[in-house]
């Protein structure tokens, strides 16, 4: 063999190693490499903005939670049984109650004109009744009073209780429960107000109605009592004079 012939082999097996060498080795692209990382940036941008909206939804739901919170405080038991007590201090008037028709009777009889035809002993009798009535409604009206005034400890603490829960209320809705009891308070303060008004005012009309029933049956004591045989009318000293 020839040494050109033995060559040749050797030429094309060292050639076939180098193309097996570069097609193994890893080409570096900058501006693939550069494009690669800006989309990688992109998809991680777009991941913290799906994060974000999420915590925004979770805090979201969360706020509604709050607001549809009920308020742990409620004074409403408490408010109802100082109404009640009120009421019952107003039912329990004595004599001429709260009731249209009765007061029509009473002062088309009791605190009527004096009749001219009744006994001494009936006017009398009428006379005691109507103090009677006058002194039962200023104690009734005395009761309503104390109740009221017993009530004030009681709306106190009510009120201070109110004004704390709302002021430390999570959300919209025990606010808002907060204020509504807070306006049921005040509405339970009016309504022992006018009870007092009430009891003040009748206590005060069936004393003057006394008065003036008083008076009219002095007159109509004295027209008997001027109009009687064998009284004659005449001058009287009074206080040495």
């Amino acid at each position: 063999m020839s040494p050109r012939r033995s060559f040749l082999p050797v030429m094309a097996l060292a050639a076939g190693l180098a193309v097996s060498s570069a097609q193994a080795l890893t080409v570096f692209d900058p501006s693939n490499y550069a494009q690669n990382v800006i989309q990688a940036a992109r998809a991680l941008e777009q991941i913290n903005n799906q994060i974000t909206s999420l915590a925004n939804e979770a805090q979201m739901l969360t706020n509604q939670a709050r607001n549809l919170e009920s308020l742990p405080t409620s004074t409403l038991s408490q408010l109802l049984t100082s109404i009640q007590r009120t009421q019952s201090l107003i039912t329990q008037a004595q004599n001429l109650a709260y009731d249209v028709e009765r007061i029509e009777t009473a002062f088309a009889g009791t605190y009527g004109a004096a009749s001219t035809s009744a006994a001494d002993t009936e006017l009398v009798s009428t006379a005691q009744e109507r103090w009677r009535a006058s002194v039962g409604a200023f104690e009734d009206s005395l009761k309503v009073q104390a109740g009221i005034v017993g009530n004030i400890d009681a709306n106190t603490s009510a009120m201070t209780s109110l004004v704390s829960a709302s002021q430390s209320a999570s959300g919209a809705l025990q606010a808002a429960q907060a204020g509504n009891q807070l306006l049921a308070l005040q509405s339970q303060q009016l309504s022992d107000l006018t009870a007092l008004l009430a009891a003040k005012a009748r206590a005060d009309a069936l004393e003057q109605a006394r008065a003036a029933s008083a008076e009219a049956q002095g007159q109509e004591q004295y027209r008997r009592f001027s109009t009687r045989s064998g009284y004659t009318p005449h001058d009287v000293t009074m206080f040495g004079e």
